[in-house]
């Protein structure tokens, strides 16, 4: 055989084996992810619980639905202030474990908690095979973000207490329906948006109030309408904790909620100011604060204008390490 003929030869080979090693295994198909339909709960360390109870109840109108004790104690470890049936405020009753950073946890709810284990660990998270119950009869495990935000995953369970509990805790009392958007402090912008992404969540507005320099990000969950904030900074040390960490909850009028508030006998203790202010994005609302400075706010869902507020094209600052290590 010619020189040329043995190269064509071999090269047709090597082709065909090719072919058949790349029948013999197929390409691995994507982990496909849970649906993640909306914002459980946020969880906040508070200093006093009775007065923090007291802020949710006697001035925000909603009740505690059920309560876990500390472990050999008869003393309240965490109380659930109930929202709707879907969702929940977690007071863990111990001291908070940064300075001025009251936040515990944020945590989302899935339709099937396994399959979100098998998504995570195929992204790269050491996680355990199988998930367990928590005290409250529900499948739950935690991750962190970039940050070191622990991000929690819940699944609802037929004989867990919040499904126990529908339809209950529920007064007319309530300020708001239940949560608009949980923000917090966010070093790098593109990082967390990433670690997002990679969740199925999609950007919906960002803003600023300086011109030159983006504030937030707003990315909704992939199968809901909750969303979370990203509250961007670039130094801590300049940022208050219990400001820019919150918890928004929807409100249909505005001017109606502050006004039950101040009919209410606690707002004579209160001593802050209710100020309806209009928010770089265009929509209404007001800043409350709980006994430990921790912000709740209350937004009209609509912008004044009844128009989508146009997104900034400031850049983000620069990025920060995480502040967990």
């Amino acid at each position: 055989m010619k020189p040329k003929a043995v190269g064509r030869a071999i090269i047709t080979t090597l082709s065909i084996a090719l072919t058949f090693a790349n029948m013999a295994v197929p390409a691995q198909q994507p982990i496909e992810r849970p649906h993640i339909t909306g914002i459980s709960h946020v969880a906040y360390f508070v200093s006093d619980l009775p007065r923090t109870i007291a802020f949710w109840h006697d001035f925000l109108g909603y009740d505690v639905s059920y309560t876990l004790p500390k472990p050999n104690s008869t003393e309240t470890a965490i109380a659930f202030v109930k929202l709707n049936d879907h969702q929940h405020i977690e007071l863990f009753n111990q001291p908070h474990t940064m300075p001025l950073n009251f936040m515990s946890h944020l945590c989302f709810t899935v339709d099937n908690i396994d399959q979100m284990r098998v998504f995570l660990r195929s992204k790269g998270y050491d996680l355990k095979p199988s998930s367990s119950k928590t005290r409250a009869g529900d499948y739950a495990f935690e991750i962190k973000d970039p940050d070191g935000m622990l991000i929690e995953f819940v699944q609802t369970l037929p004989d867990g207490w919040e499904a126990k509990a529908a339809g209950k805790f529920l007064p007319e009392t309530r300020i708001s329906p239940g949560i608009y958007h949980v923000g917090y402090l966010v070093g790098d912008a593109q990082r967390t948006t990433d670690f997002y992404n990679m969740l199925g969540f999609t950007e919906t507005w960002r803003g600023g109030a300086n011109p030159k320099e983006l504030s937030w990000i707003n990315m909704k969950v992939p199968d809901g309408t909750d969303y979370v904030e990203f509250m961007l900074y670039n130094d801590l040390k300049d940022s208050t904790w219990s400001g820019k960490n919150h918890i928004s909850l929807v409100v249909p009028d505005i001017d109606k909620a502050v006004a039950t508030l101040k009919e209410r006998p606690y707002f004579a203790t209160y001593g802050r100011p209710l100020e309806i202010r209009t928010g770089v994005n265009q929509k209404h609302q007001v800043n409350l604060f709980d006994p430990d400075g921790t912000r709740v706010e209350l937004m009209e869902p609509n912008t004044v204008t009844g128009k989508p507020t146009r997104p900034s094209t400031a850049p983000p600052p620069p990025a920060s390490p995480p502040w967990v290590k």
